[in-house]
């Protein structure tokens, strides 16, 4: 006697019309161009040499106080603008504040002595100057993102212009510890490892070695690749995936001098926790930084651990600071459309709103 077996229990029904868009839409990944990155609407207010302040008028202006964003040098600042649904700065305009966007630019090698020191001094603070006379606001919230948030700290610690607020996301400010292997942060303390030699014989560091090193320390391919894998159906994230890509593999450049100050200077000695940075004649100390405090962190976040952050709360004299830790990885945090909406809720009540001046 023959029994028949139905296969039901064994293979599920594949979604044909899902399954297909998913191979479509990888396909798509693998062979067509990266996609085009479409600003929010922007104009150009300052520039100095390879460096562009833009200004990003509000759709709807509903604060006083306009929003100066800075990121890292070490990657392209576009991360922060990358598109519809993603873009932190579309998020702040739609949500009715004026914003300003220092873009770094790409160094060359006639850039090479440009130290950290230039970048805070001659770029950020005249820039931070500029926008605050274009805006014609009384002050200005500094809000600055990995280590863009460290130079906004340095600034808001030595300078005298108007800052209102102070937001920083993901921020390295104790360099004791943190996410590079363990191996080279005891070779650069003890003095074993140093990238002075590196960096002077290059002058300017090339994109290529920066890719490089960033895949040294988040070897993340093949979680990405699953992810998108999992997700190829969905369009949306797809289209955000492959934004984040380019933006990946589209690495920055960077001056030999500002390299060798940023590892000896902060790396090896941990100038900026003990209080012993200057910057132009001025000593760096948080506690000179006494405006309202935004400090958040992400809970994966491979790049910045949360116990690099944490320390600024005490070293500040801020009576209003806030601490929050939000669940995503460093640029997940940016790529899912959410950055505008973590910042918004604590900023929107103390950058005036419009209504309540006119009134």
């Amino acid at each position: 006697m023959s029994a028949r077996v139905s296969t039901k229990s064994f293979l599920p029904l594949l979604n044909i019309e899902k399954e297909t868009k998913r191979w479509n839409q990888l396909y798509k990944v693998m062979t067509e161009p990266k996609p085009d990155i479409i600003p929010t609407p922007r104009k150009c207010v300052w520039k100095k040499n390879k460096t562009t302040l833009w200004y990003h008028p509000a759709k709807e202006k509903k604060h006083a106080v306009p929003v100066f964003l800075v990121y890292s040098l070490l990657n392209k600042v576009y991360i922060l603008d990358v598109g519809e649904g993603s873009s932190v700065v579309g998020g702040l305009t739609e949500r009715g504040y004026d914003v300003y966007l220092l873009d770094w630019g790409t160094p060359g090698l006639e850039d090479a002595d440009l130290t950290l020191e230039n970048y805070i001094i001659d770029y950020l603070e005249n820039a931070l100057k500029r926008a605050i006379r274009h805006s014609g606001a009384k002050e200005m919230s500094l809000m600055g993102y990995c280590l863009g948030g460290t130079m906004a700290a340095i600034l808001a610690s030595i300078t005298s212009l108007p800052i209102k607020n102070l937001v920083l996301a993901a921020v390295p400010i104790d360099f004791s510890i943190g996410t590079v292997p363990q191996k080279w942060l005891d070779g650069i303390q003890n003095g074993e490892l140093s990238f002075d030699r590196f960096a002077n014989a290059y002058q300017t560091l090339p994109s290529e070695f920066l890719y490089l090193m960033f895949k040294l320390i988040t070897p993340l391919n093949a979680a990405t690749m699953a992810n998108l894998y999992t997700r190829a159906h969905d369009e949306i994230y797809v289209e955000k995936w492959r934004r984040m890509d380019k933006w990946t593999k589209d690495a920055q450049a960077f001056t030999g001098a500002a390299f060798k100050q940023f590892f000896n200077d902060f790396y090896k000695e941990n100038k900026l926790l003990k209080g012993e940075l200057v910057m132009d004649g001025r000593k760096v100390d948080l506690k000179n930084i006494k405006c309202p405090l935004f400090v958040f962190s992400c809970s994966r976040d491979t790049l910045i651990a949360e116990k690099q952050s944490l320390p600024i709360m005490d070293l500040v004299s801020s009576e209003d600071k806030t601490y929050e830790v939000y669940e995503g990885g460093h640029v997940s945090l940016v790529l899912t459309g959410v950055f505008a909406e973590i910042m918004d809720p604590w900023l929107s009540t103390r950058s005036h709103d419009l209504q309540e001046i006119r009134s």
